[in-house]
């Protein structure tokens, strides 16, 4: 589908819940339940969650756990029919700016060896591959790429999220 309304990025409410379950199923195997959504808007005070909105439209979401000084992601889809127009950059960047009000020093998150345009955009935030967890994903046993950015303070780092926020202007 064509961009052709403005996205907008909010925290994610209760009702969005069945729509974010929506995108939850069509792009991963093994979804988690609405049931897990409502749970960590709802009692998990470590979590916070974003949605992309195209007007009233949900199109894509990410979570963070905020664990002691390092913003794990937990989470991250885009609505099949909305990939490759930005949506995904938005949110990152989205997470970057929350990670830095919850005095978050790294972002972590672990993705699918075999997900090249996943890693290719997490890369484009500063993350790099640290680490590898054999056998991660239960639905097929295939190992997740541990990925971790600098500090979130680091110079470098602010140049390239810089680059990305003039990019999505």
């Amino acid at each position: 589908m064509a961009l052709t309304a403005r996205v907008v990025v909010d925290p994610m409410r209760p009702e969005d819940v069945p729509a974010v379950h929506g995108i939850e199923q069509l792009s991963f195997r093994t979804p988690w339940p609405a049931h897990a959504f409502e749970q960590e808007l709802r009692g998990n005070r470590l979590a916070r969650y974003l949605v992309a909105r195209a007007g009233d439209t949900v199109v894509g979401f990410a979570g963070v756990w905020l664990m002691v000084d390092d913003a794990h992601v937990t989470t991250f889809g885009v609505h099949p029919d909305w990939r490759r127009q930005g949506i995904g950059r938005q949110l990152l960047l989205n997470l970057y700016e929350l990670s830095v009000t919850l005095r978050a020093r790294q972002m972590t998150l672990e993705v699918r060896v075999s997900n090249g345009p996943a890693q290719a955009l997490y890369r484009s935030f500063g993350f790099e591959i640290v680490g590898r967890r054999p056998h991660y994903y239960t639905d097929d046993g295939e190992d997740a790429l541990v990925m971790t950015t600098p500090e979130l303070g680091d110079p470098r780092l602010r140049a390239l999220v810089d680059a990305e926020r003039e990019r999505l202007a």
